[in-house]
């Protein structure tokens, strides 16, 4: 399967092929049962067929790997951190039998004018062939001077490497669009790996850091299908950011009810009450969060399911951008401004003047929807009779 990326052609569907039982063994000595179950996992993830799961094990058992060149640039190193705890494959599984990371700041065995020899021979040898990943923002003031690495400009190392890339993907929320370095005054000009390379398709996997399956789960179908899984308008990966975390969030039939924690530690944060009044940004931030958790611990295990609110980071106008407790743009509907206190007594929580006011708004409801039936049984006919009009 020969596709182009960025301009180049590229063949991942041509390495060589096994039969099924040579599964057996494969990504860190897994049998062949568990293997499949794994392939069959990821593509259920994206969202696929579950027979396509056989093509994701065939393109991950290949003899060829394709190499891989990562690049770090302003950032924390927290999405390499996330990806280093993953365990369907663990990292060692799949920098030695999936793909070949040939190059990786951080992980890198060699250092110095080694490593990037090395890189260059890479670059070199496997030109149109090798895929770049970049982790961090570019920096672009003052010629990028404020993150170098081997005495030059982080931003021409990514325009180099991009030049005999097939494919590029931005990881983390600060090389998918700047992330925390870029957020005002923006002192050193970062700016998106997107942005510095105009013309080029990067895929994004935003998050600070993003979770580690949606990376890998976006590699594999790149080795698969060799191109890019679909992908919205921000070149994210629709599988992992096609919905809101509001709609998937366990705490959201609290939010309909209007059920909310007002302060940290109140009786309503301590049930687990929905947090949009303490500023959740679930409501406008698109990611599978709630959906596959982080760390393999289960359902729960994500920033809001352990009673901290989310705070947008995969959405380039909310996070590091948008106050932390200032309210979210719900994308869906708004709950009422005022409800009763969550911990009021029973039989207490409605004074006899807020009854009244209750009970006046009602009969004006009830007196305006009664108008409007009359009115649109009299549209049916042409117009009210003597009779209704008398009435």
């Amino acid at each position: 399967m020969t596709d182009k990326i960025n301009g180049t052609s590229i063949d991942f569907a041509s390495f060589s092929k096994q039969e099924l039982d040579s599964y057996a063994g494969a990504l860190g000595g897994l049998t062949r049962r568990e293997f499949l179950k794994y392939c069959t996992g990821i593509a259920a993830t994206m969202g696929l067929p579950m027979t396509v799961g056989l093509r994701i094990a065939e393109a991950a058992t290949t003899k060829t790997r394709p190499p891989v060149i990562w690049l770090h640039g302003q950032e924390c190193t927290g999405c390499t951190e996330s990806l280093l705890r993953s365990y369907h494959p663990t990292l060692e599984a799949l920098i030695l039998d999936t793909i070949s990371l040939d190059y990786h700041e951080t992980l890198c065995v060699g250092a110095g004018k080694q490593a990037e020899a090395h890189k260059r021979k890479v670059m070199e040898e496997f030109h149109g062939k090798y895929v770049l990943v970049t982790e961090g923002g570019t920096p672009t003031k003052d010629g990028g001077i404020y993150c170098k690495v081997g005495g030059r400009p982080h931003v021409e190392h990514v325009r180099e490497a991009a030049e005999g890339a097939a494919a590029i993907i931005a990881i983390g929320s600060c090389a998918s669009w700047g992330g925390i370095q870029s957020a005002h005054p923006n002192p050193t000009g970062a700016k998106a790996t997107h942005e510095v390379l105009p013309g080029k398709t990067v895929i994004n996997i935003p998050g600070c850091p993003p979770n580690p399956y949606n990376f890998l789960s976006t590699v594999m179908y790149l080795l698969t299908f060799a191109k890019p899984p679909e992908l919205d308008q921000e070149n994210r990966p629709k599988f992992a950011y096609g919905r809101l975390v509001h709609e998937n969030c366990e705490r959201r039939p609290h939010f309909d009810a209007g059920r909310f924690a007002l302060e940290f530690g109140d009786y309503g944060h301590r049930q687990g009450f929905c947090l949009y009044k303490l500023g959740c940004k679930g409501p406008e931030t698109y990611a599978n969060c709630p959906s596959i958790g982080f760390g393999d611990l289960g359902f729960g295990a994500w920033p809001v399911g352990t009673g901290h609110p989310c705070f947008g980071c995969t959405m380039k106008e909310t996070g590091f951008n948008k106050p932390l407790h200032a309210l979210a743009d719900v994308k869906t509907f708004s709950p009422p401004t005022a409800f009763p206190a969550v911990d009021a007594d029973k039989g207490r929580g409605v004074t006899p003047a807020a009854a009244a006011v209750a009970a006046g708004v009602g009969g004006l409801v009830v007196g305006a929807a009664a108008t409007a039936m009359r009115n649109m049984g009299g549209s049916a006919d042409g117009g009210d009779s003597p009779d209704d009009q008398d009435a």
